[in-house]
């Protein structure tokens, strides 16, 4: 099943910031990539993706996070929900790890 996403008014500031921020272009492509991968498949290895236990959406639902770059200082992270429609996928957030 290949999933849609939608994002919230902060994920999509979040990822302009990346695309328009030439020192930030390599992060940009990471997290597209990463994105991809979420579309096609949430549980891709290489996103390592793992619930927020401290944390749940505007409905209760479980919160996700992905990753989109590893091994990297402040590595870039997915933070995602399954929405309520069949096969959306809500990104929160595409933020470095603290």
């Amino acid at each position: 099943m290949r999933f849609f996403l939608s994002f919230t008014p902060t994920a999509k500031a979040n990822l302009k910031e990346l695309k328009e921020s030439a020192h930030l272009e390599k992060r940009f492509k990471a997290a597209s990539k990463a994105l991809k991968f979420l579309q096609e498949d949430p549980r891709h290895p290489s996103l390592q993706t793992h619930e927020f236990s401290s944390f749940k959406g505007p409905r209760g639902e479980k919160v996700f996070e992905a990753y989109a770059e590893q091994d990297t200082p402040a590595a870039y992270r997915i933070v995602f929900f399954y929405g309520q429609q069949r096969g959306e996928i809500v990104i929160v957030a595409i933020t470095p790890h603290p």
